[in-house]
């Protein structure tokens, strides 16, 4: 496949976005019904969509599950966040949530993709009191992110590190399980993990098949069981009601819950303590 690129700003430096193949960040945005995506997005995304047309909500239920966790996390006085595979932006994005509840809490968001860098820099603006930073690496880079995040959060205090949405695009083979191990490693005692992660354990036909599609299309899809999703907080004290489908985490943080009449959307959430 030939490789277009479109150039975009960000600050005063130009960026180039590949937009000969789908990017999880742009099809999300496009399920949510944002502008931020290209037609190779989209038209994945409509595939998406007859596999099960659920899809546009399931992106929803992860926004509101962290939203909810977010404001549970400032509820609980934890004012730094590290949010790794940030998507373009949406209202309220994570550090809306979390300064509304505590004015000067300092957030750093990371994503791979330049389109987001660019939305970020013109759209991510917080509080006087606190500090919203971005940068741009991957979740296989951990060393890069740890670098970068320790230019704005304090590492003596807690950290929440939130992976929504994210984790089912790493697959086994790129260490998942060791590169959440690591960022969590350079975290203080007192810090929490954030997690969403899609599954097959309740739509195995269908899963198989988007996993198939994406391939397909240069996209991994590592949808894991409840038990693999599990390990990611082996050795923390998760928060209850510990892992539950999203919707089921905490309601009564946030109303409206998406989701609610279509039935379990296959995912699963957790927050949990670093002890």
């Amino acid at each position: 496949m030939q490789r277009i690129t479109e150039s975009v700003m960000t600050g005063q430096n130009p960026v180039q976005i590949d937009t000969s193949r789908p990017h999880p960040a742009r099809m999300y945005d496009w399920y949510l019904g944002g502008k931020d995506n290209y037609p190779v997005d989209e038209a994945m995304g409509r595939q998406m969509l007859t596999l099960d047309p659920r899809v546009p909500v399931m992106a929803r239920v992860n926004r509101a599950f962290m939203q909810r966790a977010t404001r549970w996390l400032a509820g609980q006085g934890v004012r730094q966040f590290l949010d790794v595979g940030t998507g373009i932006p949406t209202e309220p994005n994570l550090h809306q949530v979390a300064q509304r509840i505590t004015a000067d809490a300092r957030v750093v968001y990371c994503d791979n993709d330049p389109i987001v860098l660019a939305h970020a820099a013109a759209l991510l603006r917080g509080t006087d009191e606190g500090v919203t930073e971005y940068l741009q690496a991957d979740v296989r880079e951990p060393d890069v992110i740890l670098e970068g995040a320790r230019k704005v959060l304090d590492f003596g205090e807690p950290v929440a590190l939130s992976l929504i949405a994210l984790l089912h695009f790493v697959s086994d083979e790129d260490g998942a399980h060791e590169l959440v191990g690591r960022l969590l490693d350079a975290l203080p005692s007192g810090s929490y993990l954030v997690v969403s992660h899609a599954t097959a354990d309740f739509t195995p036909e269908e899963s198989k098949a988007a996993t198939d599609k994406l391939k397909a299309a240069g996209v991994t899809l590592a949808l894991r069981s409840r038990g693999e999703f599990a390990r990611f907080f082996d050795g923390l004290e998760l928060v209850e009601p510990g892992v539950q489908v999203p919707q089921q985490w905490h309601p009564e943080l946030g109303e409206p819950v998406p989701g609610q009449d279509d039935g379990v959307i296959p995912g699963y959430g957790a927050v949990a303590r670093k002890p």
